[in-house]
């Protein structure tokens, strides 16, 4: 399972090759890619009604998808997002190293006790006022920035040990 800033969701994203997403069936429409003489767009069925392949229904019993499209089911809904703004909207969340994620939980738990005391700029540059050694929390949060602050702003995973 994977993590996404916006939680909990379930998504995935189409090619063209599944036959069913999320327990409902997945059928192609009738307009066919020019190029390849595949279908260019698909509909999933979300009710039990069953029409003709050409003969799709207007009303909310299905959704309309293209291939490279995210699936998303939150609670009992289907939504169906382009590529590019699914990427926008539901970014993984960054993976760190356990011991980064420490001192995360502590810098939180910090700016709880004492309002404005340790927010992200104190984490980041007491790694490098206070000196850092080759290999340890501090190197990896100057070699890793970018991440240390999407993790300390957004959530993070914990990285897996070996």
């Amino acid at each position: 399972m994977k993590f996404y800033r916006k939680q909990p969701i379930e998504a995935e994203q189409f090619d063209g090759s599944q036959t069913s997403l999320f327990g409902y069936e997945v059928m192609p429409d009738s307009l066919l890619d020019a190029l390849t003489g595949e279908p260019a767009y698909y509909s999933i069925l979300i009710d039990d009604f069953k029409p003709e392949p050409d003969d799709f229904p207007d009303d909310d019993t299905g959704v309309v998808l293209e291939v490279g499209d995210w699936v998303v089911k939150e609670a009992d809904e289907i939504e169906v997002i382009a590529d590019e703004e699914f990427k926008q909207q539901y970014a993984e969340l960054p993976v760190i190293p356990k011991n980064v994620a420490k001192h995360i939980v502590t810098g939180h738990s910090l700016n709880d006790l004492i309002p404005n005391c340790c927010g992200i700029y104190r984490a980041m540059i007491q790694t490098v006022v206070y000196g850092y050694q080759k290999g340890d929390i501090g190197d990896w949060i100057v070699n890793h920035s970018d991440v240390f602050a999407r993790a300390w702003l957004d959530g993070y995973v914990v990285e897996v040990e070996k």
